[in-house]
């Protein structure tokens, strides 16, 4: 019996021991933070030009509609203002584009900006041959549309009818505009082929001339000076590009 009484008091002390040990074994645990998260990189690669439109003082001597035109236009005028908001349009359009530089930059896309400033004098002959020499893979002139009619109101993107990229900015006007329209619930205005616009001409990469809405509309404008729906646009374009160069 003493025996057994030892026996039991000695497994007694090693089970006790074992818990011991694995309670001391239980403070030594450590927590290890996790490895951040691959940063968002789509867009790698990929080249995008912006074209803020017009600026802050109109010029208006005249330059040559296409490549061998005899058909002249005014170099690059003030564009419109907001019928609401008295905002000129030259502002809201270098507004968005600073904000789309900054959300396509942050997938690893290199922009190339025609200007970053209201105050320059660069024709829409001169724009696009920025960008022709850059070797953007995209251009896209950020505008705001106006209308003597006030309930005309949408996105619409305007693209080459004829010419070597012609094709190329069609596809990519496909894709942007459902994307834009999603994120900002705006109206489809529809895509244009014209073969009217200087920098849409003198192009040599697919181009889009982007009509983000109508100034000329009360309740568009307000949206168009809006940060939040600003923010909007930016978010449908960045897919719309993303989706064009599928990635």
């Amino acid at each position: 019996m003493e025996l057994k009484r030892c026996a039991v008091v000695l497994l007694t002390m090693v089970l006790m021991m074992a818990v011991g040990a694995a309670g001391s074994a239980q403070t030594t645990w450590q927590w290890v933070d996790a490895p951040a998260p691959l940063q968002d990189q789509r867009l790698s690669g990929v080249a995008v030009g912006i074209d803020p439109g017009h600026q802050l003082k109109q010029n208006s001597e005249l330059e040559a509609i296409a490549p061998g035109s005899s058909e002249t236009k005014p170099k690059v005028s003030s564009g419109t203002a907001g019928v609401k908001s008295g905002i000129p349009e030259y502002q809201v359009n270098l507004d968005i584009s600073l904000q789309l530089r900054e959300a396509l930059e942050a997938l690893g896309c290199t922009v190339y900006m025609t200007r970053e400033t209201n105050d320059v004098d660069i024709s829409n002959q001169q724009r696009a041959a920025m960008m022709n020499e850059y070797g953007a893979q995209l251009v896209l002139r950020l505008h705001c549309n106006g209308s003597e009619n006030h309930s005309a109101n949408g996105i619409g993107l305007y693209v080459n009818a004829t010419g070597d990229i012609a094709q190329a900015s069609y596809a990519a006007a496909e894709a942007l505009l459902p994307a834009m329209t999603a994120a900002t619930g705006a109206r489809a205005d529809g895509i244009f082929k014209r073969d009217t616009y200087t920098g849409l001409n003198w192009s040599t990469v697919p181009c889009i001339l982007v009509e983000m809405g109508y100034m000329s509309n009360p309740e568009e404008d307000m949206k168009l000076v809006n940060p939040d729906y600003q923010q909007l646009l930016v978010q449908g374009m960045v897919e719309g590009v993303c989706a064009y160069f599928g990635r």
